[in-house]
């Protein structure tokens, strides 16, 4: 079965906008350069070392200091699976230029059931990674302000708002705009690593002070299973990465190279701060407290309690506020991806002006809305649901890639099938370890979620597949022949708006009818109107014959799908077209002095006749 339906017929094209300066495609300057894909699709990574690094210290803290010896281990084993998707994703770009990441790898090697349920673990995790996102960035920042936790939700919305509206303008437009945060926070953490690396001891404690250690006694030994939670717990670092090969055809020519660049620029940049905070957690022998994120406890450590910890504070504020971002630039292209395989609506497949997805944009803004709103802005609500999703698609993933060099068998094809198979044992690993210690905590909402959503995708491609069938896609149809047809318009008086109506009926069809409806109750207004219309139209004599259909029942549309059925029955006609006569006010808040009979008459032609239903619009 054939994609989504192009609104423009074959052949023709829209006029096309002068070629820029540089002879670059035209719409090129509404994508993204490798920096600005930095900016637009890298947030969620970049803002995860705010509760990355955190996550693992708060497992590894359940066997006391001795256990948090192991912070560093647990984030060098995260690096080095970040080192393996980061490969992993940099060939995906390079084998699958049109974006969709683990979905376009597992429809092309695994099949389509597969693929479908790594298209479903990714618009699951996008639509999350956007409510834990403004969750976060405002409970961050209601921290700061308590008495802005009341309206923590009204926060929430607003911030959601904000980076649709910047989303709508554009993916470059939104990578303009997030590009400063995005340095300011990273230049940040950067600082705390270098300064405090030179630091012998940490330059203030003040942040950490008076606040209660939630270290639990030494132990003399550290389990698999506790090592295996924290490294699951640490990879929610990793989520992001995963979304610039999702949204290859975003960047600019060439698309490929740029996206790879920043793949890498990623990788690099999130090991580095991965590692570097977890040296400094060692050396300046952090512990968690309550209600003091580690971070912060590093900023404090490396630079003082002054302008540089309350920079790092707001950057991570808005950093996690704007997070949300990255899903608004993988999530549209996803759905368009979809909707071209048919498996969600084909409206997701549109694409406006500046290379929006703008469906795509508001569907993924109107769902977090409403998860923000059940939630009541509760990050500790929505994180144990977090991350489960892109695991499953790394996985599937780097199955996929797998099953890829096998087929390819070009030079060095062991060694990177090697590769991606060391990557899906420690991404298969991890999500079973995060599903398992997360289930009672709401991990079961996901996986009931995912075959549902699979199930959906099956029933709209099904779906799509019968009117394909009926409308003989993909098949040569029959000689085209002559029909006698019928246009029916009615009238119920004589206007302007039924001079142009009876002129389109007569070039359209053999024969046209002009109908009204009679009411037969005894009431003397309406026999007058009856009356009235009947001596009017002999005067006017348009050539068309005024049928009258009586009624005693008061109603319009009903008696004149009543007649079109009758007509229908008859066989005298092959095809009947009812022609809608009505008035479009030129304002909006006119429509409400609109009488409707237009509407009424579709709605019982559409539900009761096999008519084809036209409404001819006079804009007044």
């Amino acid at each position: 079965m054939s994609g989504p339906v192009d609104p423009l017929p074959a052949g023709v094209q829209e006029a096309a906008e002068p070629e820029p300066p540089d002879n670059r495609p035209a719409d090129d300057r509404h994508r993204l350069t490798a920096l600005g894909g930095l900016a637009a699709l890298s947030l969620d990574a970049m803002a995860s070392v705010a509760y990355g690094p955190e996550s693992i210290v708060l497992v590894l803290a359940a066997a006391g200091g001795y256990g948090l010896g192991f912070t560093l281990p647990v984030t060098a084993a995260i690096a080095v699976l970040l080192a393996v998707l980061v490969a992993s994703y940099r060939q995906v770009i390079a084998a699958f230029p049109d974006g969709g990441g683990s979905y376009a790898v597992a429809k092309a090697h695994l099949g389509r059931r597969t693929a479908l349920t790594a298209a479903a673990s990714l618009v699951i995790d996008y639509i999350l990674n956007v409510a834990v996102s403004v969750t976060a960035g405002v409970a961050a920042l209601t921290s700061v302000f308590p008495g802005l936790y009341a309206d923590r939700v009204w926060l929430c919305l607003g911030v959601l708002a904000l980076v649709t509206a910047v989303n709508l303008r554009g993916i470059a437009e939104s990578a303009r705009w997030f590009m400063a945060p995005t340095a300011v926070f990273v230049l940040s953490i950067l600082a705390i690593i270098v300064v405090g690396l030179f630091r012998d001891a940490p330059a203030s404690t003040e942040a950490a002070a008076g606040h209660a250690s939630a270290l639990a006694g030494n132990a003399s030994t550290v389990g698999a299973l506790l090592l295996l939670k924290a490294f699951a717990s640490g990879c929610s670092a990793l989520t992001g990465v995963e979304a610039i090969a999702n949204a290859v055809p975003s960047f600019r020519t060439p698309g490929v190279k740029r996206a790879q660049r920043t793949e890498v620029a990623l990788g690099a940049l999130l090991g580095v701060m991965l590692i570097g905070l977890a040296v400094l957690i060692g050396r300046f022998h952090l512990q968690p407290v309550e209600g003091v994120t580690v971070l912060a406890q590093l900023a404090d450590a490396s630079l003082g309690h002054g302008f540089g910890f309350y920079l790092v504070q707001f950057a991570t504020v808005v950093l996690l506020a704007l997070a949300a971002n990255t899903s608004f630039g993988g999530l549209p292209v996803l759905m368009h991806l979809l909707a071209r395989d048919n498996h969600v609506p084909h409206v997701f497949a549109l694409r406006a002006d500046r290379q929006v997805h703008r469906h795509g944009v508001l569907f993924l803004a109107l769902v977090s809305a409403a998860l923000l709103i059940a939630s009541g802005g509760d990050v500790n609500s929505l994180v144990p649901l977090f991350a489960i999703g892109v695991f499953v698609g790394f996985t599937i993933c780097q199955v996929g890639m797998v099953r890829h060099w096998r087929q390819q068998r070009g030079p060095g094809w062991h060694g990177k099938a090697a590769l991606n198979g060391f990557g899906a044992l420690l991404t298969g690993i991890a999500t079973l370890v995060v599903t398992g210690t997360k289930f009672t905590e709401g991990a079961w909402g996901i996986c009931l979620a995912l075959p549902l959503l699979v199930l959906l995708f099956e029933l709209i491609h099904r779906a799509y597949a019968r009117i394909g069938e009926r409308l003989g896609l993909g098949r040569v149809p029959a000689p085209v022949s002559r029909q006698r047809s019928l246009v029916i318009v009615p009238v119920h008086a004589i206007t302007r708006l039924t001079r142009d109506a009876l002129s389109a009926a007569v070039s359209l069809g053999d024969e046209v009818q002009a109908v009204t409806v009679v009411h037969t109750a005894p009431d003397a207004e309406d026999r007058q109107a009856a009356e009235a219309l009947r001596r009017d139209w002999e005067l006017w004599r348009p050539g068309v014959p005024l049928v009258e259909i009586p009624d005693g029942h008061r109603r319009l549309g009903r008696p004149i799908a009543d007649h079109v059925n009758a007509l229908t029955a008859e066989r005298a006609y092959d095809r009947i077209t009812v022609l809608i006569p009505e008035v479009e006010p030129a304002r909006l808040w006119q429509r409400v002095l609109q009488n409707q009979r237009g509407a009424v008459v579709d709605r019982a032609l559409r539900r009761h006749t096999d008519a084809v239903v036209c409404r001819l619009r006079l804009r007044t």
